[in-house]
């Protein structure tokens, strides 16, 4: 099961409420004037279809069916359509739309001013259209769909309303609304009533963000481990060059001191070295006698040449 399936899944636990009803009605609703007036709900989900079929029954007494076939594209998909016969008419007038699903495209405009409203109408649009991309791959983003252009920028208007800043992108003949902060989308889960939801977004995220600190500090220890492998071996390098050239003698005795332990020691750290020493000595004064060892080797290079 993905993660907008479950979240959808929680979400129909809730209460029933006029506002994610009609949300649902308004986004996936289509009626048919033929024959006697009717009202179709379609969704690819079954808890949903079960959700709708619940409030209709609970709000307003009315005994949908839901119809089940299969989708003829590749997806192949179920979709499950609730249809309402008898109350059909009655329920548009409750719902106030009645007109608005041939004429209007936008949310109703008594939804826009209720703020309990806007909650339940924003579980109901995210029910019709909503998807959210698993927090464990590390992709933050929650998206609704919308046919229309009018309605995606009055969801955007409640989105604001709620300090959520969703943006609008064109796709596929779709306007989709979407969020892509992980704070915005936890506020968003929160709002709707996905509390189970947030918790485990919330989770997701915080391990991850704990594996790429651990990833940061062990690529950080590796560079620092290459980094001071190299550094050794520049050193072993230099001691090498002068004892082949008969300078190694000649160094100074606390110079000499310490190339004779690197060259015993070849994969000591430097604090390592210097607590080989006597008196011990601190990593600044062991690497300031490697330096030097290593310039010594360089001006005898360059005084060959």
């Amino acid at each position: 099961m993905s993660f907008t399936s479950d979240v959808k899944k929680e979400l129909t636990q809730n209460f029933a409420t006029t506002g994610t009803l009609l949300a649902l009605v308004r986004m996936n609703g289509s009626i048919n004037i033929f024959g006697g007036l009717t009202l179709s709900i379609a969704t690819e989900n079954a808890g949903t279809a079960k959700y709708i079929y619940k409030m209709l029954l609970e709000l307003y007494e009315i005994r949908a069916e839901i119809r089940v076939h299969q989708k003829t594209t590749l997806s192949k998909n179920r979709v499950y359509t609730v249809f309402i016969d008898e109350g059909a008419g009655e329920l548009l007038d409750e719902l106030s739309l009645a007109d608005s699903l041939l004429l209007d495209n936008g949310v109703p405009e008594f939804v826009k001013n209720d703020e309990l409203m806007n909650r339940d109408y924003l579980r109901g649009a995210f029910l019709s259209a909503g998807t959210l991309h698993n927090p464990e791959k590390g992709e933050y983003q929650l998206s609704i769909a919308n046919v229309y252009q009018e309605h995606a920028e009055d969801l955007r208007d409640i989105f604001k309303s709620f300090e959520l800043n969703a943006r609008i992108i064109e796709r596929k003949n779709r306007w989709i609304l979407y969020l892509s902060k992980a704070e915005e989308i936890m506020d968003f889960l929160t709002l709707i009533g996905a509390m189970q939801a947030r918790l485990k977004f919330e989770d997701a995220k915080m391990i991850r963000e704990m594996r790429g600190l651990a990833n940061r500090q062990s690529n950080f220890e590796n560079a620092n481990i290459a980094k001071a492998v190299a550094a050794s071996q520049e050193t072993i390098n230099a001691i090498r060059f002068l004892n082949e050239k008969k300078a190694l003698e000649q160094l100074p005795p606390q110079l000499l001191e310490i190339a004779k332990l690197r060259q015993e020691n070849p994969e000591a750290t430097i604090k390592e070295l210097g607590e080989l020493m006597e008196p011990p000595l601190g990593k600044s004064g062991v690497n300031h006698r490697l330096r030097k060892i290593v310039e010594a080797a360089n001006e005898l290079k360059i005084g060959e040449k």
